[in-house]
């Protein structure tokens, strides 16, 4: 695992910015060429969502895989934190641009619609979290910049449950997401932490 680390570290933030980037216009090319399928907007709508719930389970697995597997990826946390609203946010503007395109229909679909009203939900949680990721917001807030961020942990919940709801029928696949987003919440708990320490060497 120290070998890993030291392959990461020297791995530049820049590097994680453009590789999670390009999906996003290959995406939108796809989608203007048909090779979305016969309904382009609802699987755009679709694609970017599922990156912004992957790409937001990656950062909530970046404190236990260091604590439990000893894999440090804390040097990228701010830039997956980042593309995640950036994919919740091309995911938002596709449904309002592309689909509803009516601004009336906006609030009675987010009223109307419970998976729209919880995924919106989730968006409004992620808005500070996006607003304060930079150097200046940890040293204006201090302490409080860390129990802001916390807010990250309802919004999963709230990302996963809207995947569930949206999914027509039983479907497995919004389920597992939902399932590895408690179970990351989980390990977050004291026990956990308790847990970690346990399994630590004694330094003494």
């Amino acid at each position: 695992m120290q070998q890993l680390n030291q392959i990461l570290r020297r791995i530049p933030v820049w590097a994680v910015y453009v590789l999670g980037a390009l999906p996003a216009p290959w995406l939108f090319y796809l989608g203007v060429t048909g090779g979305l399928g016969v309904e382009p907007i609802e699987a755009l709508e679709h694609e970017f969502g599922e990156l912004a719930l992957q790409l937001l389970i990656l950062g909530l697995a970046v404190s236990p895989l260091r604590t439990f597997v000893g894999l440090n990826l804390m040097k990228f946390r701010r830039a997956i934190g980042v593309l995640t609203f950036s994919y919740v946010a091309l995911h938002l503007l596709v449904w309002l641009v592309l689909d509803v395109q009516v601004p009336s229909e906006i609030w009675a679909d987010i009223v109307k619609r419970p998976y729209i009203t919880v995924g919106m939900a989730a968006f409004v949680l992620l808005l500070p979290l996006a607003v304060t990721s930079n150097n200046w917001s940890v040293r204006r807030l201090g302490p409080r910049w860390r129990k802001l961020h916390k807010l990250i942990y309802p919004a999963a919940l709230l990302g996963g449950l809207h995947y569930v709801i949206l999914a027509k029928g039983f479907q497995f696949e919004p389920l597992v997401y939902l399932l590895i987003i408690l179970g990351l919440l989980a390990l977050r708990l004291p026990i956990s932490s308790l847990l970690a320490r346990s399994r630590q060497p004694d330094s003494t």
